[in-house]
Formats: structure tokens, sequence, C-alpha cells
């Protein structure tokens, strides 16, 4: 923030650090050093002098601010007793003190409860200064608002502390970065509602990580009716194109059941090509994606993959075998009644099972025609009804245990850094980056974001994985993230900001300041 500041400018630097006035003629830095001398003398016109550290109000000034209450708590600084007198002065809760439950020691009023907890004043800055040396230094930890408020409480005492500690703790910068949440997931189940006939919408996805088969394949595509839950499993290859599933889909689903209206999918590069979407587009087909990093939106398939895998490893003992037996698989998979809709797969499709072995000593029954064709349509009717109610059950249920919340455009919010691959520790970088702004909601929990140009993922977020950021309206200067010049820029899927966002001497920080 300083920068346009320093820019063209001729600047002097005063530090009580004697030895940086040599800086420039230092015949052996390290490296780190070598980067910031670069970047400073490169943008800026500057001198350093010395001054000595014996200014206390200087000295105060130059300290980080994180530090600046522990100094003046520990220290009995002239600047905090001042701060006391002019509270005291001003807040007109003091001026008639005889009917207070409280007492005065040298200028300084404790409340009468046993102990000796000092009133604090109404002014702001004093408040927020004490709150700041239980919070933010070294010796508190960042911890929440319990404990936070505990160890205020033990010397100070003032009206609203609970607020003022809440409120305070809230728009800490680095608490909303991070820390982790314990609360219920955001975000209410929003189910897709039911098509109307068999094949109008489907999803799919693709199995990954098999042993390679003997037709040389490693991985299945699955593709799910929405409303009858049959399924296709077709073996394919981990290195498939856009263009080879497409050729798939077409001569595996859309020669036995037709072009769907609608195909639900996870936002796999194949899937968002400009090639998958160009050739859906001409079929008058509406691709549907789900959210970046949010699988649950296509739960179906995604419980239909963990069905697969399981058949594969009950049926089939030698593990390279698998594409032998996936065609039995499947049939066995759509012969089987849903607990959605109480029918198999292949009832609600054609009207009728398929026969077994153990079907073969039962009588056949075949229907007139119009009983045929009625009893078909009141099963698949009956299936959407009750797909509907077991999505109404499956809401109820699993909102139990999350909590609804509304976000609007223009909102700044966090993001959750669980899903990014960051040059960092998994287990110490941050636990949300940000802020970012809505641009708009696109469901009700699902929203999208203005990222920077050069991340390359995908803009559209679950609200689960996003914090309602709150900004700090505090008088104090608060602690910051401070960017690490050491971190890489070259983080997969995200890479650093530019110049203009925190780059020094040729490195950059992932975190937008």
């Amino acid at each position: 923030i300083w920068r346009c500041y320093l820019t063209g400018a001729d600047v002097t630097v005063r530090t009580d650090h004697k030895s940086l006035q040599y800086l420039r003629a230092q015949p052996n830095l390290n490296p780190r050093q070598i980067r910031w001398l670069d970047y400073l003398e490169s943008n800026f016109t500057y001198k350093i002098t010395y001054k000595k550290g014996a200014n206390n109000i200087a000295d105060a000034l130059s300290r980080p601010s994180a530090q600046l209450a522990a100094v003046l708590v520990a220290q009995s600084n002239p600047l905090l007793s001042g701060l006391f007198t002019h509270g005291y002065s001003t807040d007109p809760f003091f001026v008639n003190d005889g009917h207070l439950p409280i007492t005065t020691r040298k200028g300084v009023y404790y409340l009468r409860s046993g102990t000796d907890r000092i009133w604090v004043p109404s002014y702001r800055l004093l408040r927020e200064l004490l709150i700041q040396e239980v919070h933010d230094s070294n010796l508190s930890g960042h911890f929440g608002v319990d404990k936070t408020l505990k160890a205020l409480q033990r010397f100070y005492y003032w009206p609203d502390m609970v607020t003022d500690v809440q409120r305070y703790v809230a728009a800490c910068p680095i608490c909303q970065r991070m820390k982790s949440s314990h609360q219920r997931p955001t975000g209410l189940l929003q189910p897709l509602e039911p098509p109307q006939r068999p094949w109008q919408h489907v999803t799919m996805d693709f199995v990954t990580g098999l042993p390679v088969g003997s037709s040389g394949n490693d991985a299945v595509l699955v593709v799910v009716d929405q409303l009858t839950k049959m399924v296709h499993f077709a073996p394919c290859r981990t290195t498939i194109t856009a263009e080879e599933t497409a050729r798939l889909f077409i001569s595996t689903i859309v020669r036995l059941h037709g072009i769907p209206a609608a195909i639900i999918s996870d936002r796999d590069p194949k899937f968002t090509s400009k090639f998958w979407q160009d050739t859906w587009a001409r079929y008058g087909t509406r691709l549907r994606f789900s959210s970046a990093y949010h699988p649950q939106t296509d739960g179906q398939t995604e419980r239909t993959n963990q069905t697969m895998e399981q058949l594969i490893r009950t049926n089939c003992p030698d593990r390279n075998k698998w594409e032998d037996v996936l065609p039995m698989l499947e049939f066995s998979y759509n012969n089987e009644p849903s607990s959605t809709t109480n029918h198999s797969p292949f009832y609600l499709n054609y009207g009728m099972d398929p026969t077994v072995p153990i079907s073969t000593n039962v009588e056949s029954q075949v229907p007139r025609s119009q009983q045929f064709v009625e009893e078909l349509q009141t099963a698949r009717d009956k299936a959407v009804e009750l797909i509907r109610k077991a999505n109404a059950t499956a809401r109820r249920y699993t909102n139990l245990h999350r909590r609804d919340i509304t976000m609007t455009a223009g909102q700044l919010v966090l993001l959750d850094t669980k899903n990014l691959r960051l040059p960092l520790p998994t287990k110490l970088r941050p636990r949300f980056c940000g802020p970012f702004k809505i641009v708009k909601m696109v469901t009700p929990v699902t929203a999208q974001l203005r990222l920077p140009d050069d991340w390359r993922i995908h803009n559209k977020f679950h609200v689960s994985l996003l914090r309602p950021f709150v900004p700090d309206t505090s008088d104090i200067a608060r602690q910051r993230l401070v960017p690490d010049a050491e971190v890489s820029q070259q983080a997969e899927g995200l890479p650093g900001a530019g110049p203009a966002a925190g780059q020094v001497g040729g490195r950059a920080s992932p975190f937008p300041r």
C-alpha cells in the first residue's frame, strides 16, 4: 500500500539497526538478501541512516503490531497510561463515580468484586489494544472467543466485553485464513428433479486406476440413467481423448437409447473441451457440470462407481481379467431392484425382467398390448414419484447435518484451500485464501467467484468451500499475513500472483494480499 508514495521519490530509511546502513557495501550476502536488495535497488531511490533506538515513541511505532500491546502492558508504557487517562476523562460514566462499584488507585478505576480487575473506559482504541494483547501476540496463540475472553477477564472489565471480543476475533485476518471450520457444512441439499422418460437425463464419470485388462484397458466409462437407474459400463483407457469419449458414448448409449436431453458430469478436461461441447450442442444436448471440487453434485454416478468396484473385487479373483466379467456385472446390476424405485432398471426400461436360470420354470404370462403399455407407464410414473420421495427424505436427513447460508453477489468470501495444490506443507498451510468477490450466485448453493486471471481453476464453487469474509474495522494496526519470498509461484493449478500482487525478488505468494 506504500508503493505509490515511494516510487519516484527520494526516500530516507531510518533504522535503529546500525549494520543496515552498510548493506550495500557487504561483500557476502545470502541469496535471500540478494533478492531483496535487487528488488529495492530496481524499484526505489533510497538511503539508509542510523537512529539510536532510545526514543520510546519512535521505538514503539517501529515494532510489529502484534507485539505493540505486549510492550505497552508489560512495561507500563506512558502511551497506555495516557489512553486510560484520556478514556476516563471523556467517558461520562466516570464523571460521577460515587455510585459506582469501583475504587480508584493512582488514577485507575478497579472493579469492587474482590479482584484487581481494571474497569476500562469506553475508549475503542484502548479496548482493542487490550484485546489484541490477549489474542494476537505470540504468547496468546490466536485462540477463539471463549479463551480470549477469559484471558482478558483476568485483569480487565467493561460492559459489553463479550460483544467486543466476538467482533474482534471474527474480523481477525489470521484466524479467518488459518483456522479450519468445526461447524456443520454450509449449503442445504438441492436434489436434481427426476426426468419424465428413460435416458432423458444421464450422468457419467470415469473410473480409473484399474489394472490393465485383456484388451489393454485400464478405466471404465460409467453412464447412469437418472430415471430407471440403468447403467452401462464401457471399458476404455485412461488416455482416452474427448473425441474417443464421444464415439464411445454414441456406440454405447446413443445407439441403444437415443440422444439424451442433458448430460451431467464433473469437470474432467474431456468434458469441458471445446470438441465435447460443440458436439453435443449440435444435438441439442445440454451439458450440466458439477461445481469445482464438489463431486457430490453427481452423487448418483459416484455411488455407482463404488458399487461397480465392489462387484469387480467380489466377482473377479484374477484382477487382470476384470474386462471379461464386466458385461455380466453390468447385467447383474441392472437386474437388481432399485431401493429407490422398487423395480429393476431392466423392467423400467423394457417393461419386463430378463430371463435368468431361476426363472425358466416360471410360466410366462403375456399381457395384452394395451395392458402392457399401461403397466409400464404406471411403473415409470411410480418411479418418478418414488425418486422424488427419496430425494425429499435425503434432503431432510442430510440437512440435519448442514447449515443454511445466504450469499449474495458482491459479497467477499474466502476459499477453502484443501483442494488446491500448493507448494506448502499440507499441515501448516492456510486453510483459506482470499478474499474474493462473488460475481453471481449460479444456484442457491453455487457461487461464481472473481479469481485472478492466472489461476487455472474453475471459478464456480459450492458454498461449503466458502467462508464469509469479515472485514477488519478496528482502529489499530492488525497483524497481517506477509507473503513468503521463498514460496515458488509454480503451484500446479494455482500459479502465484504477478508483480502487482506481492511479487518479491522473482518469487510470489500464491495467496492474495
